[in-house]
């Protein structure tokens, strides 16, 4: 139900609150009362829309995951060269991070959920095709002999890791990233998956 005073509903306070408090003190640090109290709701309004705190966190996460492999799909596609799809990447990493900062702070810094928690199921399957949808646009390169063929972890930690690494200091203030660092990182993702 929306009320006159925000015109938004309760759920979509709830998930705004969490958003901020999750990304600001974390999953575990936050309360359920501090998680009332950021939206504005009541504790009947909270459980009309959401069982405990950790179903809210396993709908944020599986909106925030969603909404950044679409950005991440729909850029890797926009690139026929390897080249300029694992460069493009890493510079879209960084811009949604820096677009998207308290969204990009959960799914950095908290562990997504599993299966059987609230949320996981759903995270479980965006993944599956999201996957999917990547190893399509990798499978032509590794066979042209261009892209490494590397396991879907190991292909993150060398494609994604140092610029997460790098969200992460920009995220606790200690380094703003500069344009030719960015510059550089999109060119050491290359570096690592290319072949030969």
């Amino acid at each position: 139900m929306k009320t006159a005073k925000t015109g938004r509903d309760g759920r979509t306070r709830i998930i705004e609150g969490a958003l901020r408090r999750f990304s600001q003190d974390g999953v575990s640090a936050t309360t359920l009362a501090s998680l009332r109290e950021e939206s504005g709701v009541s504790v009947g309004s909270f459980y009309h829309h959401f069982a405990s705190k950790e179903h809210v966190f396993g709908v944020l996460y599986s909106e925030i995951q969603t909404m950044y492999q679409r950005a991440f799909v729909d850029e890797l596609y926009r690139h026929e060269t390897a080249q300029g799809g694992i460069e493009a990447i890493v510079a879209l990493h960084m811009a949604w991070c820096g677009e998207h900062p308290e969204r990009a702070r959960v799914l950095i810094s908290e562990r997504p959920p599993r299966r059987q928690e609230p949320g996981g199921q759903e995270v479980a399957e965006s993944r599956r095709a999201f996957f999917r949808q990547v190893a399509d646009w990798w499978r032509p390169h590794m066979d042209a002999g261009v892209l490494r063929p590397v396991h879907p972890t190991m292909c993150y930690v060398l494609w994604l890791g140092p610029a997460t690494e790098m969200c992460r200091l920009w995220f606790s203030g200690a380094h703003q990233p500069a344009e030719d660092e960015i510059k550089m990182l999109c060119a050491a993702a290359w570096q690592s998956l290319r072949l030969g």
